[in-house]
């Protein structure tokens, strides 16, 4: 084995989905991903801080564009319409790792730890979307509702887009789950 191995975060990623995939998430070991990859187990360390975070190493990543998303929003949008564009925008590189999202999302259905550690992302993106709103002078209780309301299309979104067989992208899926919320609460009364 070479001192520098290229792509290594990706290797690392695949070979853990397939082995997670085979033989369960809790039968599988670092000293196996890291293997299956062809790198060492201190190549795996250096990438990851154990093997749940090769599932969610993405969410700070995903987290920041989001963000980005609602300080580039245009002025003048409800708070709930900066969210949807937001989610619109950045999740757009996910339709890139559709397959893998689509492995991600079985595994982490599978597991009670990960689904665990899936609510606490989700909780976090919600906080820092709601910071985000504030940040834009959106008062409360608007900004944590937008951005809870948020979390909820981008959840259903992506379940549905993860697996549905059809070619729509997450960023259709989005806009038509968002415009449902609106529809839906449009008519409560």
């Amino acid at each position: 084995m070479g001192r520098w191995e290229p792509n290594a975060r990706g290797r690392l990623e695949l070979a853990a989905l397939e082995l997670y995939g085979e033989n369960g998430y809790d039968q599988t070991t670092v000293a196996e991903i890291a293997k299956r990859a062809g790198l060492t187990e201190r190549t795996f360390f250096r990438h990851f801080a154990d093997k749940r975070e090769v599932l969610f190493y993405g969410a700070p990543i995903l987290q920041g564009w989001l963000v980005d998303g609602i300080n580039d929003a245009p002025g003048g949008l409800s708070p709930i319409d900066v969210i949807g564009a937001a989610l619109e925008a950045g999740t757009r590189f996910l339709g890139e790792r559709r397959d893998l999202a689509r492995q991600r999302y079985a595994i982490v259905l599978a597991t009670p730890e990960l689904q665990e550690r899936e609510l606490i992302k989700l909780a976090t993106l919600a906080t820092a979307l709601a910071d985000a709103l504030r940040g834009r002078g959106v008062p409360d209780p608007a900004a944590p509702l937008a951005a809870e309301a948020g979390v909820a299309v981008f959840k259903v979104a992506f379940q549905r887009w993860v697996t549905s067989a059809d070619e729509d992208s997450l960023a259709q899926i989005i806009r038509e789950t968002m415009s449902g919320l609106k529809t839906m609460t449009a008519g409560a009364t």
